[in-house]
């Protein structure tokens, strides 16, 4: 992943609903999910969550899957695994035992936002 593709997929993200329908779908997995299911999730209008759905599909962060008159969504795990590759690129200045997260003992895990 280059800048450009980079700053389109931080930019999708970077809005909080978008950023929400992305980890759903990362939750998800392969399995994807159906629009229906992500707006009843998130309580979201099917107008508002189309809109947010074609901005990551045009950041290349999901991918919709035709099933039929419906599309099932995916996150693109390849595309995700970019971005953080990219943002992580040379960090520490390539010594990765520098800069490794360590997992903290009863780090409770985050709620989606």
């Amino acid at each position: 992943m280059e800048l450009k593709n980079a700053t389109t997929a931080l930019s999708a993200l970077g809005h909080p609903t978008r950023l929400s329908v992305f980890r759903l779908l990362v939750e998800a997995g392969p399995d994807g999910r159906m629009p229906g299911d992500i707006a009843e999730v998130l309580s979201l209008p099917g107008a508002t969550l189309s809109f947010h759905l074609k901005e990551l599909t045009a950041a290349g962060l999901i991918q919709g899957e035709a099933h039929g008159r419906h599309i099932c969504y995916r996150a693109d795990f390849e595309a995700m695994n970019g971005l953080v590759e990219f943002l992580t690129r040379n960090c520490c200045g390539g010594d990765q035992s520098r800069c490794l997260p360590t997992a903290r003992p009863g780090t409770p895990k985050t709620d989606r936002a």
